[in-house]
């Protein structure tokens, strides 16, 4: 059944020797006469599905791993697919490319030849300056609120900007900059996001300028959710509200109770889908995101914010450029979301909505599928090609 459908779409699917979907293999043909074959280390699931239109948008790795596949087969190559948490997967080909995420490179590329093109697909920032900004901030809570929380944002060692030639990151500079140390080429791919929005021409900016929304997903205290609660609670004539999966996180959602479930102006809506009418009606009532985090590979979360006409008030280390249209937090002190927060509740309405509409626009331009689309060809096109045909050259 399930082959029969993927044909339909041109693609095939294989079972290893193991036994469980994470062992399948996704085979994309190459368009027109093969050149070769590329393995992709990545997400498998988008090629189990019923087309692209189906492709989960829970995050946006599910549609840029199907998009990677669809670039190269575009160019001439047949792309095999295994899922990035497959450690039995043996490569029995002699692939001219390897396209990984963090987690399997190093292994894979032992079993393939040496001219083989290893690309690290990098989503996160390096592991050593993830996981320090997230005890980092463990630590700070711990000192701050008297209690020890976990984290789900600890990153496994990886050194797979080492044992690659060559390396692509999602995000801005500082997720750039964590992988610089191994002196290997990096490039960056905006990352996409999965919805669009129209920009909220209704929206009274007068009326919403002290309306704030901190919206993310798993790991509530590495993005910064225990400081702009502390924050708002302190700041009575503001409103602040929160999407995010607290139900997952329950020693958190224990710790700041009384934020959470017992101050005014804070409204907790829980985990809200973003395809849904509920997310858009919360952003018609913000004028801008709070988003602290100590460490993203591309910021999705804020960037969906953006596409929703809300101005981004966020850390160097949230992995987003935001231009002259947004604050940065130079460092995540309470001092400091505080000092920007109310910085930007002051301005003219006119001011507000200017910046939420060049951070939209900016958005439309930067981070959709389309523009990943183009910035993946543009790097296949422009470096990636040319290398293989070194290579087969040589």
């Amino acid at each position: 059944m399930i082959n029969r459908l993927l044909r339909r779409f041109g693609y095939e699917l294989r079972r290893s020797a193991q036994i469980g979907a994470r062992s399948a293999t996704a085979t994309v043909p190459a368009r027109g006469d093969e050149r070769g074959r590329v393995l992709l280390s990545y997400v498998l699931d988008p090629f189990l599905v019923d087309g692209p239109d189906q492709i989960s948008h829970d995050h946006t790795r599910h549609w840029e791993s199907w998009q990677i596949a669809q670039t190269f087969a575009q160019h001439g190559y047949t792309v095999d697919v295994v899922h990035y948490d497959d450690r039995r997967f043996v490569p029995e080909r002699p692939y001219a490319a390897l396209v990984s995420s963090r987690i399997e490179l190093e292994r894979l590329a032992g079993h393939l030849p040496e001219n083989c093109l290893k690309i690290a697909h990098l989503d996160t920032a390096h592991f050593l300056t993830n996981n320090a900004g997230a005890l980092s901030r463990l630590l700070s809570a711990r000192e701050r609120h008297g209690v020890a929380l976990r984290s789900p944002r600890m990153v496994e060692e990886n050194w797979a900007i080492e044992a690659a030639d060559m390396g692509c990151v999602l995000g801005n500079q500082f997720t750039a900059d964590s992988y610089a140390y191994a002196g290997k080429p990096i490039f960056r791919i905006p990352i996409s996001s999965p919805r669009t929005y129209d920009w909220p021409a209704d929206k009274d900016f007068e009326q919403v300028r002290r309306h704030f929304l901190w919206f993310g997903s798993g790991g509530l205290v590495h993005k910064g959710l225990d400081r702009v609660l502390t924050v708002f609670r302190d700041l009575p004539d503001f409103r602040l509200h929160v999407c995010g999966p607290l139900e997952r996180e329950t020693r958190f959602r224990d710790a700041f109770a009384t934020e959470l479930e017992r101050t005014p102006n804070i409204e907790n809506h829980g985990w809200v889908d973003i395809a849904e009418p509920a997310f858009t009606a919360i952003a018609a009532e913000c004028v801008a995101t709070v988003y602290p985090s100590a460490s993203e590979g591309g910021g999705g979360s804020t960037l969906t914010c953006m596409h929703a006409g809300l101005i981004p008030v966020v850390t160097a280390e949230a992995s987003v450029d935001i231009g002259d249209f947004g604050l940065l937090c130079e460092d995540a002190s309470l001092e400091t979301i505080r000092s920007r927060v109310t910085e930007l509740a002051e301005w003219p309405a006119e001011t507000l909505r200017a910046r939420a509409r060049a951070a939209w626009e900016f958005a439309r331009e930067h981070h959709t599928r389309e523009s990943f689309a183009r910035a993946y060809d543009d790097f296949v096109k422009s470096v990636v090609l040319p290398e293989l045909d070194r290579r087969r050259a040589g």
